[in-house]
């Protein structure tokens, strides 16, 4: 007869292997929810690569596809940094596609329109007023509505609707609805493409720095940890997060090296410099695009605001018992006016990105860019109901509306599905962060 008491261990080795995993996030101190979103990312990504053509010969996968999908993220990626301090502070903003839309045809109006007959197209100030302009009205928009908002007691779901029906009049009535362009050979630089990136070598550069960023942020926190008394973490954490950090820069940074110009822009880029073209043609590595490093350092601003300012923990504080900040002596109307004003400027830096890479001002430039915005905030973390999101989360939640929406076009699918998988991902997504709220109570 068999002695099946042999068999009993098991619950006891994966207690001890839940208690290992366990021990491993309390090290390094990982944030369990991004790593999730991590790899959803991850499955979203393998999902669409064997969908679109097979694990080895997809198309999901390819340097290109992801070069564009970092291009395409980038206005978005910009918006949602802003929108999850909006959602923090128990608000929301539907304004932000067609804020983007009316400050974009603003932009593009002076760059193709007002400016020229002045100082001349292609003068070297043309970008910088024309930015400059830009930012200016959609701080003052953003400024307009958190007044409403903060002193006249209209709730922020009602201004912003109204604003997203406002601006995008707005916009079609600066030019009766016509396109408008070209835009500023340097203001196009922003939008990337073959000219808006900045190369092989200044991407390995700019990887390198941020790997040494990484480092020196390690030690910082180390050392304010020692000072203040709190706990370290050890020390091959400390170094299994530098690594992970620095693979993953350098991964990025290879893959954006990787993706070759294509022929008929190698082949004037060839001639513009004098460059031989050779039998084989050349291979020249575009690098990172510009419009991604805005919105890197656009992250890294905001990060920066959100845990290092006093404006970041009064929008925290407020988020978390707006009755409880009040009395505490936080100006929670000022800081709602600031907010508001803070994510009009953001608004516009997006509008630039994406004329940019249009070369164009549209009337339907920035449609739907407000669900594509909250959503990224809400996959990134961000709570409706208050008090808790992530810069980085954000990013990263954009990263996966746009992977949803790269992957569908490659499959073909027709818009109104599109829509609907969207419309779903959103409410699959406010329903996670309800079951985890839950669950950490």
């Amino acid at each position: 007869m068999a002695d099946h008491s042999l068999a009993t261990p098991a619950p006891g080795a994966r207690a001890s292997n839940v208690s290992a995993l366990k021990r491993f996030f309390q090290a390094t101190e990982i944030d369990t929810r991004l790593l999730g979103m991590v790899i959803a990312l991850g499955i979203i990504w393998i999902g669409f690569q064997i969908m679109s053509g097979g694990l080895w010969d997809g198309l999901f996968l390819t340097q290109r596809n992801l070069w564009n999908l970092s291009v395409q993220a980038a206005s978005v990626s910009v918006m949602a940094t802003g929108m999850v301090l909006v959602i923090v502070t128990r608000n929301i903003d539907l304004s932000v596609g067609s804020i983007l839309g009316f400050v974009g045809m603003i932009m593009g109006v002076l760059q193709a329109r007002i400016l020229p007959p002045i100082i001349g197209f292609e003068h070297p100030m043309m970008w910088i007023i024309a930015l400059g302009a830009g930012i200016a009205v959609g701080t003052a928009i953003g400024a307009f509505h958190g007044a409403i908002i903060a002193f006249l007691g209209v709730p922020a779901f009602i201004v912003t609707l109204g604003g997203l029906l406002v601006w995008r009049g707005a916009a079609w009535m600066v030019t009766s609805g016509a396109t408008v362009a070209p835009m500023d050979t340097t203001y196009r630089l922003m939008g990337g493409g073959a000219d808006g990136s900045i190369g092989v070598t200044a991407s390995w550069i700019v990887g390198l720095v941020a790997c040494l960023l990484i480092v020196l942020s390690i030690l910082n926190t180390r050392r304010q940890r020692r000072r203040f008394g709190f706990p370290l973490r050890p020390v091959w954490a400390e170094v299994f997060l530098v690594c992970a950090g620095c693979i993953a820069i350098l991964g990025a940074v290879w893959v954006a090296n990787t993706y070759y110009m294509p022929v008929n822009l190698a082949k004037k880029y060839a001639a513009a410099n004098g460059i031989d073209w050779p039998e084989g043609g050349l291979q020249i590595g575009l690098g990172i695009a510009v419009p991604v490093l805005i919105a890197i350092g656009i992250a890294m601003v905001m990060a920066f605001i959100t845990n290092r300012t006093r404006f970041g923990r009064y929008v925290f504080a407020i988020g978390g018992n707006p009755e409880a900040a009040e009395l505490a002596g936080i100006k929670v109307k000022w800081v709602t006016v600031k907010l508001f004003a803070l994510m009009g400027a953001l608004c516009a830096i997006a509008a630039a990105i994406s004329t940019a890479r249009l070369n164009a001002a549209t009337n339907a430039q920035g449609t739907l860019d407000e669900l594509y915005t909250i959503a990224a905030a809400v996959i990134g973390g961000t709570s409706l109901a208050g008090g808790v999101g992530t810069i980085a989360g954000a990013m990263l939640g954009a990263v996966v509306m746009q992977s949803l929406n790269s992957g569908m076009v490659l499959l073909g699918l027709d818009t109104p599905l599109q829509s609907i998988v969207i419309g779903i991902v959103l409410v699959i997504a406010v329903w996670l962060d309800t079951v985890y709220r839950a669950r950490a109570k």
